[in-house]
């Protein structure tokens, strides 16, 4: 088999497993629309959706808007994270490393405790503050004279969460305990029990658009994870396509999380996960990650909300699930390394 014929056997085999993967995601969201709670704890199918209003209330109003809210985060958390590590050639690099998580995370608290806490004005400043964040820490890395770009990268966006986490502590010191102070725990937990057709509406549009950005630059990403040198040599405008997919990225996250509230791991164990299985080629592994991403979200909103009496918040159980995956994905490559 010479290089071309393994070439397109390769393509085919990533192809195949792609649309298996998201066939099964799908497949798998079908099925969680049975679990809940109602009529009876574990899985149910609704024998009296004709007739019980109830039921039929319950299955499109509540959990299926749930459902397509998990997919939709979780792909979108996962694209943001997998265009970070790229950009930054670092796969322990995600938006929050850079403070856009606590900045957007200080936004939307700040209009919680002053009362306008429309999901727009959350919105607009959830997205905001995470896009001041992100130049907060790009500026601040251009200040710096040692080490090289991305240490100085990271170590201003520990600088600038320190900054907004300090900021959010100060407000939920003066949020009003009985109402805002566990608004904000609750929002900073995460959580889709709010999910509504409403709230997806309002940020759909956001989210396709970047999601449709970043799968569009898809094929560029491999070249801009290189050397900016070898980017421009190929006809690039390196810089240029960093900022807009940096933006993108950014504006794709703070606008979701300004619904689900903050939610570790996604971002950081997915596109892992997405280079193991295709490659290291972004033109597949992008996508990839997506779809894993939206499997992972998936079925940590379905344990959470079915497993015990009280619903679990997701962050938790991505943070839980993630730091386990996280671990026994460095655990493989140790191994790796030492045979």
């Amino acid at each position: 088999m010479n290089a071309h014929q393994r070439y397109q056997a390769e393509r085919k085999r990533r192809t195949g497993l792609l649309l298996g993967m998201l066939g099964a995601t799908l497949l798998l969201a079908f099925l969680f629309l049975f679990a809940g709670r109602y009529p009876s704890a574990g899985f149910r199918f609704p024998t009296d959706w004709s007739t019980n209003a109830m039921t039929r209330s319950i299955f499109l109003r509540i959990r299926l808007p749930r459902i397509v809210l998990a997919l939709l985060a979780g792909a979108m958390l996962s694209a943001s994270g997998f265009t970070f590590q790229m950009l930054f050639s670092n796969p322990l690099v995600e938006p929050g490393f850079l403070g856009v998580s606590q900045g957007s995370a200080f936004g939307a608290a700040l209009m919680i405790v002053l009362g306008v806490g429309s999901t727009l004005f959350v919105q607009l400043s959830a997205t905001f503050f995470g896009l001041l964040a992100l130049l907060a820490s790009y500026l601040l890395a251009t200040r710096f004279r040692f080490g090289g770009w991305l240490l100085r990268l990271v170590l201003s966006g520990i600088a600038v969460s320190a900054l907004f986490s300090s900021a959010l502590g100060v407000i939920k010191l003066v949020a009003e305990p009985t109402k805002d102070l566990q608004d904000i725990t609750f929002w900073m937990m995460g959580g889709l029990w709010n999910a509504s057709w409403a709230q997806i509406l309002s940020i759909l549009w956001v989210v396709i658009l970047s999601m449709a950005i970043l799968l569009g630059y898809r094929w560029k990403l491999n070249l801009l994870s290189l050397q900016e040198k070898t980017s421009f040599s190929v006809g690039m405008n390196p810089k240029r396509d960093r900022i807009i997919l940096l933006i993108v990225a950014t504006v794709g996250t703070t606008v979701t999380i300004s619904i689900t509230g903050l939610i570790g791991w996604v971002g950081l164990i997915t596109p892992h996960l997405g280079r193991k299985l295709f490659g290291s080629d972004s033109s597949t592994s992008l996508p990839g990650s997506m779809i894993l991403g939206s499997f992972f979200l998936l079925v940590c909103d379905t344990i959470g909300r079915t497993v015990l009496a009280t619903e679990i918040p997701i962050g938790l159980l991505t943070s839980f699930l993630g730091a386990i995956i996280f671990m026994i994905i460095l655990s493989l490559k140790h191994q790796e390394g030492k045979a």
